[in-house]
């Protein structure tokens, strides 16, 4: 793969510099997290998603996003993952709550990708993450709706 781009005004970019600018300006929150459960990167969209600044994110563990009842599961199975070196979330999504700054809860589905040295060590998890509240609610409502007409038209048991 070539080391650059050319645009059509004939500028060329780094990949490295595409590949910072497709990771820092998405609005999908972007994580990465070493092999402690430390966050190490914390890009825009995870900002504007659990409403804690980059400078306040880095270096703390992901605690600062899991529910407090959720955690204890979570950080056993992310120990599981760094050992085993396998997650099946690297094909499968993730549906979570999460946490926001302000306490709220937020409904979420990510996909992770273990992150591994040249010499295949495992670094850590990137966590590419969706907030799907908006989803999650309007299907909660609907369901409810649908109980509540199958309700009032109860067929008679034969």
């Amino acid at each position: 793969m070539s080391t650059s781009l050319i645009n059509s005004f004939g500028v060329s970019f780094s990949w490295d510099w595409v590949c910072r600018r497709i990771v820092e300006d998405s609005q999908e929150a972007i994580i990465f997290a070493d092999r402690e459960g430390i966050i190490r990167l914390w890009n825009m969209g995870s900002e504007t998603m659990f409403g804690h600044p980059g400078a306040e994110a880095v270096g703390q563990p992901l605690d600062l996003i899991i529910p407090e009842n959720l955690r204890g599961r979570h950080n056993e199975g992310y120990r599981k993952v760094m050992a085993a070196g396998v997650t099946r979330y690297d094909r499968e999504l993730l549906a979570v709550p999460g946490l926001r700054k302000d306490g709220t809860r937020v409904s979420l589905e990510f996909s992770l990708t273990l992150i591994r040295s040249p010499e295949g060590e495992i670094l850590g998890t990137a966590a590419i993450i969706r907030d799907v509240t908006a989803r999650w609610e309007r299907d909660k409502t609907l369901k409810q709706r649908l109980a509540a007409l199958e309700a009032q038209i109860k067929l008679p048991t034969p």
